[in-house]
């Protein structure tokens, strides 16, 4: 089921009417209605892929209970593996496995070996990558003893399933969302309308941004070799803002549809596009899982309190797996490499926290010079990257760049102009609203004002919408 879809907009209302009438002080049977809403939401995409989480959530319930039983590190080490590998083991199968039969094949053909395994037509559970992490965590902290282990089956149930970022995150802690679902929530009227705002937003960023750059995203990378270099480089900036408006729309949707059952999820997204180098641009985009990745695998592995060499190589760890966990394709991986490539510099010089502390919190109306160069040499750097992340081979992306920065004869591109003065409406409204939450945090502005932003937004919406459009990370 799609947030942009009739079929939500039927589901949501008869969702939250339900969880609010069952009253704030029956927590458990709110609980349960959750959890059968999040199942029958999942369900509707295909309703046999609901083991897989209910397998996941029962593996990582009884670890969790059985890890608070003993102190015995060596049994407390099994019952972590045994999370791990069940929860990795189901991720590595659907989304790998033809990926590795593929390349293990090409790899004995170079040495006159011929094999002829077993390719199986495996479909990828949607949000497979997501609600896999969101279970790991919770068995790794309890592990570690960060959290107590619940003896509460629905609310762990819920917290796994949870519709709104089920599917596409973003990635919630067990020990920030396992705790709302154990406490009462009560209905919170401007938290709900914060919560409507928010979801405008994402509705504008996913309809009106990411789904009007698609058209020309498909056109251009679809048939590259017949766009002149300009064409090509207005393909590679209209898929930079398709991205970005279809995940972080899907974030926002996702967020502001928690606050109207009075849950916080995290922010997942802190207009990355005003990043001044690439270690600022990670710390703003897909915060959920930079943040997992630092959490559960950069910290472990020694972080930057090692020698230089050794976080260096962690570094490269880290993004060679998040690469990869976008997709069994080696286009993801070259994706995570350059950006690797692209951080170790700010290692070296010990520069990567430089901007920790931005200046655009600063009331002015424009950048300065000197922070608009740094935006702009750190998008054009992203931009490149993506498109790897978005060729469909390697080589294919090799080529795409040669175009680009080689004089390339073709179509010109020209009448694909035409939705460039929506990014910038996009551009210049984040940069207004850059020290808030979102988009529409205008909850301070005259009504009259307010309400004219609604309708134009709705408008906009409305006057772009066209066929249901998947969300990307769907994929992932």
């Amino acid at each position: 089921m799609l947030f942009n879809s009739i079929e939500f907009a039927v589901f949501l209302p008869i969702v939250f009417a339900i969880y609010w009438l069952i009253g704030s002080h029956k927590i458990r049977l709110q609980n349960t209605w959750l959890l059968v809403s999040s199942y029958f939401f999942y369900g509707w995409w295909d309703w046999r892929f609901l083991t897989l989480i209910a397998f996941s959530t029962a593996v990582d319930f009884t670890v969790g209970l059985q890890l608070e039983k003993t102190n015995k590190t060596k049994t407390r080490k099994r019952l972590l593996l045994i999370s791990l590998l069940s929860n990795l083991g189901l991720l590595g199968f659907f989304k790998y496995y033809n990926f590795f039969v593929d390349n293990f094949v090409e790899a004995f053909t170079i040495f006159g070996q011929n094999f002829q395994p077993i390719h199986l037509h495996i479909v990828l559970p949607v949000g497979i990558s997501f609600y896999t992490f969101q279970t790991l965590s919770y068995t790794i902290d309890v592990y570690r003893k960060k959290i107590k282990p619940t003896q509460d089956w629905i609310a762990f149930s819920a917290f796994v399933s949870f519709f709104p970022q089920l599917v596409a995150g973003p990635i919630e802690r067990a020990g920030n969302l396992l705790p709302q679902f154990q406490r009462a929530r009560k209905f919170d009227v401007d938290e709900a309308k914060d919560g409507l705002r928010q979801m405008l937003w994402g509705l504008f960023k996913k309809i009106v941004i990411a789904d009007t750059s698609a058209v020309y995203v498909n056109e251009i990378f679809g048939s590259y070799q017949d766009f002149s270099s300009p064409a090509l480089w207005l393909g590679a900036f209209y898929f930079a803002f398709q991205i970005y408006g279809d995940f972080s729309g899907y974030s926002d949707i996702a967020i502001g549809t928690a606050k109207l059952f009075g849950f916080r999820l995290m922010r997942n997204f802190n207009f990355p596009y005003f990043a001044r180098d690439i270690a600022d641009f990670w710390r703003r985009w897909h915060i959920s899982l930079s943040t997992w990745f630092k959490d559960y695998v950069y910290i472990p592995l020694g972080g930057s309190r090692v020698p230089r060499g050794k976080a260096l190589r962690n570094v490269f760890i880290v993004f060679l797996i998040s690469g990869f966990w976008h997709g069994a394709n080696w286009t993801f991986i070259a994706w995570g490499a350059l950006h690797a490539l692209l951080f170790a510099p700010l290692m070296l010089l010990n520069i990567n926290r430089k901007h920790l502390a931005s200046s655009m919190t600063e009331n002015r109306i424009l950048p300065q010079w000197n922070e608009l160069w740094q935006m702009g040499t750190t998008f054009f750097q992203v931009l490149i990257a993506w498109v790897f992340f978005r060729a469909a081979s390697v080589s294919e992306a090799w080529h795409y760049l040669h175009n680009m920065f080689i004089p390339h004869s073709g179509e010109s591109g020209t009448t694909r102009l035409k939705y460039l003065p929506l990014i910038a409406l996009l551009i210049a409204w984040e940069w207004i609203f850059r020290k808030e939450e979102h988009g529409l945090s205008i909850r301070h502005w005259p009504m009259p004002l307010r309400w004219v932003s609604y309708f134009a937004f709705l408008w906009l919406i409305f006057y772009f919408m066209g066929a249901e459009q998947e969300f990307i990370y769907f994929q992932f």
